[in-house]
């Protein structure tokens, strides 16, 4: 897992591209897509190079069975996208959602945030309707 895996908090984000299988961009991209923020790709970016592949990717989902249902997973995909996959790019750096994830993560922003209690990607997800004590799993609608 990439460090700082998840937690809601509000904040600004840039518009990702949206790519579908590492294709042209689509020409009828999901109305409510994952919004990458400059800071989560500049974070992505330089833990990329310092594990010594910055041509990777950084693969976003969603796995259930947490303690409030699901948790987010936020890992290095050294693989091709999968043909169902959806690709962002931001900054160069291309983050992977597979279709199954994007049903929970549409409309969400991946952040980063760095303060003293916490450093690393953040998801601000308007799907979210409850997160436990530990912030990193949650319960949607």
């Amino acid at each position: 897992m990439v460090d700082g895996a998840s937690e809601a908090r509000a904040g600004e984000a840039s518009a990702g591209e949206v790519n579908n299988a590492g294709t042209a961009a689509r020409k009828d991209p999901p109305k409510k897509g994952i919004v990458i923020s400059e800071g989560a790709a500049e974070f992505a970016k330089k833990r990329l190079e310092k594990r010594g592949t910055p041509d990777a990717a950084i693969r976003l989902g969603v796995k259930g069975g947490s303690c409030s249902g699901y948790s987010y997973v936020i890992q290095y995909e050294d693989k091709e996208p999968r043909e169902r996959d959806y690709v962002y790019e931001k900054n160069g750096i291309r983050f992977i959602v597979d279709k199954k994830s994007f049903l929970f993560l549409a409309g969400s922003t991946l952040e980063y945030e760095n303060t003293l209690m916490f450093q690393g990607f953040k998801f601000v997800n308007p799907h979210e309707t409850q997160k436990c004590g530990c912030g990193h799993s949650f319960n949607v609608r």
